[in-house]
């Protein structure tokens, strides 16, 4: 929680252009890849789990626990999935993620923060995504729900991305500037799709997948 109140969210990004409609729905791609897994029935069961996120954006259905429990049943393939009973840890034993009387309240009001007009959309996105990576709300599965949980954010602002796999990369609990650098990153996303959804065709054109040199510069950081 102590990055998350140090990081300068409304500074952080930008204003994101939306509606954006991409060339390639990105985060179809990557939940068709089943996120790289040898698992194949794992790429299924997060298609179903997008597909319940986007029917409930198009309901306007508050980011809440319950939401998540939900999408998280369909990525994990089971009925019995529920908030974490006891502490969490990540990256191999290196981050604990300790559970108080007061985890899931907090949890609660992270994700109500999600539509928070004084944030620009790339940051909420963000920190919706950091929320659910953070506070390791479930046993299992926790980063492919904040993937989706991040387009949520987007999805209720008409904003798709064309590719999602610069996110993935090892984030630290106690990084208020990575946290920051990971909403500007989000807003270069959304920015590349626009524009390779809306430049005209040319020829000796790049992969619209390409993403411009900017997007090359915050991967390298």
């Amino acid at each position: 929680m102590q990055a998350r109140n140090q990081a300068d969210w409304t500074s952080a990004a930008g204003a994101a252009p939306a509606p954006v409609e991409p060339l390639v729905d990105g985060l179809t791609t990557w939940c068709r890849e089943g996120n790289r897994s040898p698992d194949v029935d794992r790429g299924h069961r997060l298609l179903a789990a997008l597909t319940q996120s986007r029917t409930d954006a198009s309901r306007r259905r508050p980011l809440t626990c319950a939401l998540l429990t939900g999408w998280q049943r369909l990525i994990l393939g089971r009925p019995d999935v529920r908030f974490r009973r006891g502490d969490a840890f990540a990256k191999g034993g290196r981050e604990r993620y300790a559970l108080t009387p007061h985890t899931q309240r907090d949890f609660e009001r992270c994700l109500r923060d999600s539509t928070d007009p004084r944030v620009p959309l790339a940051s909420r996105a963000a920190r919706a995504y950091l929320d659910v990576a953070f506070f390791h709300p479930f046993a299992d599965g926790n980063a492919r729900l904040a993937m989706l949980t991040l387009g949520y954010v987007l999805e209720l602002e008409g904003v798709r991305l064309d590719q999602v796999g610069p996110l993935q990369t090892t984030r630290l609990a106690d990084d208020a500037v990575g946290a920051a650098d990971l909403a500007a990153l989000v807003l270069v996303l959304i920015r590349s799709t626009r524009q390779r959804a809306t430049r005209p065709p040319h020829h000796g054109s790049t992969s619209p997948l390409e993403p411009p040199d900017q997007l090359h510069r915050d991967e390298r950081t």
